[in-house]
């Protein structure tokens, strides 16, 4: 229902769009007002509207019709993220992964072997 009203929403758009482009506007007769000819779109009385302006008319209403409906079905679209520290905790003797061996604990010893020929630290003086 969402996917076709967003389908019908964007025709009726370019639709709207195709008939305000092919419209003539109220001041394109301006220049054969003061060059010759009278022009009675700029300053005088309309007369009834035409067809595309109908049309526009009917095609904007449906426009906001479908507007309106779109935000009233995305309003109410459950839109509840999962989200993965709420998951379920699993189980370590029931994971995929391989087994981590622990490593020992530190020493205080340094990990270099000592050579003799390594500079011996001064005793304090007495």
């Amino acid at each position: 229902m969402y996917q076709a009203l967003t389908i019908i929403h964007v025709l009726v758009a370019l639709a709207i769009i195709g008939l305000v482009l092919l419209q003539q506007g109220r001041g394109a007769d301006a220049g054969a007002g003061f060059g010759g000819g009278a022009s009675s779109s700029l300053f005088g009385a309309r007369g009834a509207a035409s067809f595309l302006s109908r049309t526009t008319a009917i095609l904007a209403t449906l426009f906001f019709m479908t507007s309106l409906s779109l935000a009233y079905l995305a309003d109410k679209q459950d839109n509840k993220q999962v989200d993965i520290i709420d998951g379920p905790s699993v189980d370590p003797s029931r994971r995929d992964l391989p087994q981590v061996a622990e490593e020992p604990p530190a020493t205080d010893k340094a990990d270099l072997p000592e050579s003799a020929d390594a500079p011996q630290s001064p005793e304090p003086a007495k």
